[in-house]
């Protein structure tokens, strides 16, 4: 009986210990302090990168960019495996129905309006072009003025927005390329004329040193959308106007179930100082930050 009691003190003692373990690594991470894993959208990377870098500088806080194709993202975050997460959509139902099972309910932040962004080589004459003709295109009817289209991955968010675009389930085989990230697709339109590539906004208004030679031998298509009479590049003042068609928000899903990180950085990013970095960037803040303005009675000369 003795021997049978110490085992069962000691089977207690084991799952108090792993218990309490499992709580303070919980207790360790508030919405301002902690270690947290970011899947990004590797269409939005460099903003994010801009986010991460200047939250971690504010707070006692480390955040691990983990950037995938949408896809992968999506699948990541639902197999639990990361809880937060920066994507150009939403949840659908489906996706939703897993987490409810958890007894989770995923917070979705708004935080910006980005853009598709499609570009050809510099030396092209064509620097517009009609949505109906992408579509055409994507449907595999021969288009005048397009050789061919370059997306960056078969699993991107972009490849996933033409297509709903264009009616489609997945690219076609014809004319229709995709490499492995949106640096390849600026390459490989700036050497080679006639082809479009498809990549997100931020890559071209946020270049990194090495890849600005590339971009300066590309062009920034205008976009003539359903139902339009003109053309429009995707820049922020036609974005905040709804002229430019080809524009998506995007959001950071927080799928935590407590006050951690994920909530901190939401707020952060959604806040003014993440909405002003947003608008530095390039894209379309989701909440245009105040200007401060200092009105005197008066001009003073300092000068003697």
């Amino acid at each position: 009986m003795n021997t049978f009691f110490k085992s069962v003190c000691l089977i207690v003692l084991v799952f108090s210990f792993n218990a309490c373990n499992n709580s303070n690594k919980t207790s360790q991470e508030t919405i301002l302090k902690g270690n947290a894993t970011l899947l990004v959208d590797a269409t939005l990377m460099p903003v994010m990168e801009d986010q991460i870098e200047i939250f971690e500088n504010r707070y006692d806080a480390k955040i691990k960019m983990i950037v995938k194709s949408e896809v992968e993202v999506v699948q990541t975050l639902v197999k639990d495996t990361s809880s937060i997460a920066v994507l150009s959509r939403k949840l659908n139902p489906d996706e939703l129905k897993i987490f409810s099972n958890r007894k989770i309910i995923p917070k979705i932040t708004p935080i910006a309006l980005d853009a598709v962004a499609l570009i050809i080589n510099k030396n092209s004459n064509d620097t517009i072009v009609d949505i109906k003709d992408v579509i055409s295109f994507m449907n595999g009817k021969n288009t005048p003025g397009i050789k061919g289209l370059v997306f960056d991955n078969p699993n991107s968010s972009t490849v996933r927005y033409m297509n709903n675009l264009a009616g489609i389930s997945s690219i076609p085989q014809k004319g229709v390329f995709s490499f492995g990230t949106n640096n390849e697709v600026i390459k490989f339109v700036n050497d080679n004329e006639g082809m479009i590539g498809v990549v997100g906004l931020n890559w071209l208004t946020q270049p990194r040193p090495e890849m600005q030679k590339f971009v300066d031998g590309i062009t920034i298509m205008s976009v003539k959308g359903k139902n339009q009479s003109d053309f429009f590049a995707p820049d922020q003042n036609n974005i905040a106007e709804g002229k430019y068609a080809l524009a998506r928000e995007i959001y950071i899903v927080n799928c935590q179930g407590f006050s951690g990180l994920g909530m901190g950085f939401a707020s952060f990013v959604a806040g003014d100082i993440g909405q002003r970095i947003i608008l530095k960037s390039g894209l379309l803040p989701y909440k245009i930050p105040p200007r401060k303005l200092s009105i005197r009675n008066q001009i003073t000369n300092d000068k003697k």
